[in-house]
């Protein structure tokens, strides 16, 4: 699982090298566990003290930090070791975020380029997304190697503790079942239905902003904004009213909620399976919206090469249908000369994007004139 989620990260943000370390709490410090990409034995078998390099300022302040040229970074504690190791796998732009149960930091996942890189704030909320699958996959993991240790110690408890194992696998395997949904190309819909199947119960699905995005089995109900802050603050599902409330989060960002209805009560592992559910909707939000702002920016690049004389008319063809553009039917264009605008009092409305709105057949911006 760690492998895996080290290899998606890198996948997602394109980086050269992606790794994960895990705390020692007896040595005080983190050990590298899982890299992908790595080329150098010291780099792979590193250490950092607590507050040592960006790595063990991470694990040890519980905040994610970034560094686009880190030998040269002042910010950070340098060390010969964490320095030499660094230098032989020739990274310089690095980021590294919490893997956090609760309030307590079990390591650091990282994203690393061997080129000077700036990273964005969605890059650095999508690897938080991510480093909290991976948290949960090693919570599940020393469970159940504490459940094999009773199984041993405690032959009186067979019972107690297989049932304790059949619910540890079976959120295992509902957490695979939504994430495997979502990396599918399943929507909110989906997964609304995945999770009321699995809990038997209704679900809502809604943004920050309390927008209704998918609702399973249940009546409309806006998204109870104390239950919400109250998970938020805990990390964890929060009852009110006979709901369940569970807050959607990447890292410290809120994307909205979780709501399960029609199950007053509910057992721990049921409520564990809801609030994995939950780290599952945020991937699936961050994924919507990296898409999205994907679409927009190659929108806005196929526009550009349209209005160059010097573009092949095959090629932009060819883009325009994967966009879902048609360059054979009939367009019209609209111009806006941004100057007089200004002169006459006129701007544009502070929800239009008019790079977005030009990119599509049949559409206008709207000035607003005062």
């Amino acid at each position: 699982m760690l492998r895996a989620i080290v290899r998606r990260a890198k996948l997602l943000l394109g980086t050269d090298v992606t790794y994960l370390s895990l705390n020692d709490e007896a040595a005080g410090d983190t050990y590298m566990r899982v890299t992908d990409g790595s080329v150098a034995a010291a780099f792979q078998q590193l250490r950092l003290g607590m507050g040592e390099g960006l790595g063990g300022l991470v694990a040890q302040t519980a905040r994610p930090y970034v560094t686009g040229d880190y030998q040269h970074d002042p910010r950070f504690h340098h060390t010969d070791a964490i320095d030499s190791a660094v230098r032989q796998e020739g990274l310089r732009a690095i980021l590294g975020v919490p893997l956090r149960l609760g309030s307590r930091v079990i390591g650091v996942l990282y994203a690393a380029d061997r080129a000077a890189r700036e990273f964005a704030r969605e890059e650095i909320v999508l690897l938080s997304s991510l480093a909290d699958h991976a948290a949960i996959a090693i919570d599940g993991a020393r469970l159940l190697e504490e459940t094999r240790a009773a199984l041993v110690d405690l032959n009186a408890a067979t019972e107690t503790i297989r049932a304790h194992s059949q619910a540890m696998r079976r959120a295992e395997q509902a957490h695979d079942q939504l994430t495997d949904l979502v990396l599918r190309g399943g929507d909110t819909g989906d997964v609304a239905d995945g999770i009321a199947a699995l809990l038997d119960g209704g679900v809502l699905i809604h943004d920050v902003d309390g927008v209704e995005l998918a609702r399973t089995a249940a009546a409309p109900l806006p998204p109870p904004a104390q239950a919400v802050a109250a998970s938020r603050a805990s990390g964890r599902a929060v009852p009110q009213d006979g709901t369940l409330v569970c807050a959607v989060l990447a890292g410290p960002e809120l994307l909205g909620s979780i709501a399960l209805t029609g199950r007053p009560e509910l057992a721990d592992a049921d409520r564990r399976l809801f609030e994995r559910a939950s780290v599952v909707t945020a991937l699936l939000l961050l994924l919507r919206r990296s898409v999205a702002e994907t679409e927009d920016r190659v929108r806005g690049e196929l526009l550009n090469d349209l209005l160059s004389p010097t573009g092949d008319p095959v090629s932009l063809a060819g883009r325009a249908r994967r966009l879902g553009v048609r360059l054979d039917s009939g367009h019209a264009v609209f111009v806006t000369h941004s100057a007089s605008a200004s002169r006459s009092g006129c701007s544009p409305p502070p929800t239009a994007s008019p790079a977005r709105a030009a990119a599509w057949p049949d559409s206008t911006t709207t000035m607003w004139c005062s």
